[in-house]
């Protein structure tokens, strides 16, 4: 059993479909859930699920350096960490102490729509293909090497939010599927 930690700061709706998956449930333990936003929906998730959750708002330190320590202190023995809806820039100090070990699931065909609201740029821009891109994390906002993508066409009878709603069922297909392939193949 391979110790992780999730990083999430949202609804958490890939955070909990990665803690409820019973292929990832043989190979992982979620042994954190880390999450920057106190309001977070996520927080109840990981709560109701028994999964030990670190509140860490990045307001309460004086710097990124003094949170990442903060954090790194309090995930040790952790093995992988998967970034699950994290909206937070990861630092190269703490890149550095998980070199190649922190993953991210990014909704768009990187390398297009890096960054936020990239569903929504892609929507405006009236995207053939529309989808998900699963990555490692560098120093570069969403520029690690891709891992795997999925992607659908786009109906553009369909509103922003069900064509959101379409790429969430890409991630909760895709990611899961991945972090095993990883795992197994390391």
């Amino acid at each position: 059993m391979i110790d992780v930690a999730v990083f999430a700061s949202g609804t958490g709706s890939n955070f909990y479909n990665l803690a409820i998956n019973p292929d990832l449930k043989k190979l992982i333990n979620i042994k954190y859930l880390v999450c920057d936003n106190p309001k977070a929906s996520v927080i109840e998730k990981a709560e109701s699920l028994n999964i030990k959750t670190l509140v860490v708002n990045p307001k309460d330190f004086d710097s990124k350096k003094y949170y990442e320590e903060y954090i790194l202190k309090n995930i040790e023995n952790v093995k992988y960490i998967f970034l699950a809806g994290y909206m937070r820039i990861i630092s190269p100090y703490f890149l550095e102490k998980f070199n190649g070990k922190i993953v991210n699931i990014h909704p768009s065909l990187l390398p297009l729509y890096k960054g936020k609201y990239s569903i929504k740029r892609a929507y405006e821009n009236k995207e053939e293909f529309i989808g998900i891109s699963i990555h490692y994390v560098n120093e570069e906002v969403d520029g690690g090497e891709i891992l795997a993508q999925d992607k659908f066409k786009v109906d553009y009878k369909l509103s922003l939010d069900e064509v959101t709603q379409k790429v969430h069922e890409l991630e909760h297909g895709l990611y899961p599927k991945t972090i095993i392939k990883i795992l197994t193949d390391n």
